[in-house]
């Protein structure tokens, strides 16, 4: 049975205390920064130095996952596994945020000792990338040690260069978000169910209350220029284009100085600040500490690039733009650190096109998900169909939809009947035209298809992959599997067979099955970032050896060894690629 991350409501218990960290934490020699190496105008390492790495927002514990965190370590995984097939060393980081007001009330009202409640909740998530069959190669706890001391030396360095100071605030606090809003960010509101009017984060849609306290602040505003300057330089640094946009103007509008520390005696869950254990280190700031942390930070001489920073993505939803296009970039500007070289943004997924929400119900189990229709299928389905420029709305007759007409019935069964054909065989039809010039293909009935979909498609697909555009790549595999199911079709191998010479069936035919058998490969090649074991599944049917499983072969004529399948091909039901669903309501 799944640990769930809330238990039965009980008395709460006294706020916990944090240990006292030892002043070594962040001022031991053994963390010397060299400011000329980091500052934010450093150039990369070398290629093949540098990992490529690949981050996703840390998730809350204090609520159970949704098929928005799904989404998220998914996008994030097939850019991963791509960059792994062009045979670069690759590095995905996810995981939880354990500190803050928010969880420090759900441990209190679960009636847990709080650390007990971040360890259920991160062995929730920690459950769902292992089942989703995520390739993570960092789970970040924001509890663990080497963590805190990355944050409390992140800011000793912040402090002693001027950049911290201390300040009463006043200010629309959302406890939801842990963070304090602008008058500018913030508008009145009326709960239709209550009629009540509240003033709400206008990008968020969480309650705000005005809140007056003292606690240490950020000179975020001495960053407007340099993030000016930043952004014009790096016009492409978010996508989708019109969130860049969104930042710019908000920047230009005026920044104010953050509130970067909560009084200790409203938050004791979380990071103590250094020298001054009255205040807790905002949640965010921790927070976003977390990609450099868990690649490495703070680094030795010579090793701050061995971890894979700057992250080459960060994979974000859309209501955490702030935090990570404003104040991550000045946070790392302020500590001469390179910024991350990309932010791929998302939309949500709503259900009955409006919003999830665990207070009204109207959430989808991702656990649920997967054990009914298996985690490629929901791999293929999140990325093809997921918004990164607008929110998509999740059906299960969507997904049914999807594997019956597209995986069922174009990809498996194409597939099946190439590779189960009686009369001809695929090893053959390389053997006898796959070394054929490409003039060969650049007459005759199979031309077009030949120009328009084996030479072209897979150069825009690699181009789309490439560009971290893995929805699009994913519509672009999707239309290559219908145009080669539409080619064999069409083409109608099985009447133009010859009926002399055993599994010969002639040239015209040959050329058909090697065609096909190509587009073949080359898709699932392209599906392994997506759908790893059923993308495996069709390539060992059709034969190719693991090796030549690449990025590199993703080109007609690339391999010419395969075509004698390593599994057993079975007959009817047994052995398809995509069997009937169990359950199909």
């Amino acid at each position: 049975m799944r640990i769930r991350a809330h238990v039965s409501a009980a008395s709460a218990v006294r706020r916990p205390c944090l240990t006292t960290v030892p002043k070594r934490s962040w001022l031991t020699a053994a963390w010397p920064i060299n400011n000329r190496l980091a500052s934010s105008q450093a150039s990369p390492a070398p290629y093949s130095e540098k990992p490529f790495y690949v981050t996703t927002p840390i998730f809350y514990v204090n609520a159970a996952p949704h098929v928005g965190h799904l989404y998220t370590v998914i996008i994030a995984d097939v850019i991963k596994r791509w960059q792994q097939l062009k045979g670069r060393k690759a590095l995905l980081a996810t995981g939880t945020d354990e500190h803050g007001l928010k969880v420090q009330k759900a441990s209190e009202q679960a009636g847990m000792d709080p650390k007990l409640f971040c360890d259920r909740g991160a062995a929730i998530f920690k459950e769902l990338t292992e089942k989703a069959d995520v390739s993570n190669d960092y789970f970040v706890r924001t509890t663990d040690r080497n963590h805190r001391d990355g944050v409390q030396y992140a800011w000793h360095l912040l402090h002693e260069k001027g950049h911290i100071y201390m300040s009463t605030h006043e200010g629309w606090y959302s406890m939801r978000d842990e963070a304090f809003y602008p008058n500018k960010a913030v508008q009145l509101y009326l709960d239709p169910p209550t009629g009540r009017k509240l003033m709400v984060s206008t990008e968020t849609g969480s309650p705000v209350e005005m809140c007056t306290e003292k606690n240490y602040h950020f000179r975020l505003s001495a960053f407007r220029e340099p993030l000016l300057d930043f952004y014009k330089n790096n016009p492409n640094w978010i996508t989708p284009e019109s969130r860049m946009k969104e930042v710019i103007e908000e920047v230009e509008s005026g920044l104010e100085d953050l509130s970067i520390s909560r009084p200790s005696s409203r938050l004791t869950w979380g990071i103590p600040v250094p020298h001054d254990h009255t205040q807790t280190i905002y949640v965010w700031l921790d927070a976003l500490m977390n990609y450099a942390t868990k690649a490495g930070y703070p680094w030795s001489p010579g090793s701050e690039h061995s971890g894979g920073w700057p992250a080459d993505v960060h994979v974000i939803g859309k209501d955490i733009v702030r935090f990570h296009c404003i104040y991550w970039p000045a946070f790392l500007m302020a500590l001469g650190l390179p910024l991350p070289k990309n932010i791929l943004t998302h939309a949500h997924w709503t259900l009955g096109k409006s919003k999830m929400s665990k207070s009204t119900g109207k959430v989808v189990d991702p656990f649920q998900a997967l054990d009914r229709f298996s985690p490629d299928v929901m791999r293929f389905f999140l990325t093809h169909d997921g918004g990164f420029q607008d929110d998509a709305d999740y059906d299960n007759s969507r997904i049914i939809h999807m594997y019956k007409k597209f995986l069922q019935a174009a990809l498996g069964n194409l597939a099946s009947r190439l590779t189960r054909g009686k009369k001809w065989s695929v090893r053959g039809a390389i053997e006898r035209v796959g070394k054929l010039p490409p003039e060969a293909y650049e007459d005759g009935p199979g031309s077009r298809f030949y120009q328009n979909t084996l030479l072209k498609r897979p150069e825009t697909i690699q181009a789309l992959l490439d560009a971290h555009d893995p929805r699009r790549a994913a519509q672009e595999i999707a239309e290559m599997v219908r145009s080669v199911n539409s080619y064999f079709s069409m083409s109608s191998p099985w009447e133009k067979a010859l009926d002399f010479g055993e599994r010969n069936p002639g040239d015209e035919v040959d050329k058909i099955i090697y065609l096909t058998a190509e587009s073949l490969r080359i898709i699932g090649i392209f599906l392994q970032p997506y759908m790893p074991t059923k993308a495996k599944l069709l390539l060992d049917q059709l034969g190719v050896q693991p090796s030549r499983r690449t990025a590199a072969y993703c080109q007609p004529g690339a391999d010419l060894d395969y075509g004698e399948p390593m599994v057993e091909l079975g007959s009817g039901k047994v052995g398809l690629l995509f069997p009937p669903l169990a359950c199909e309501d």
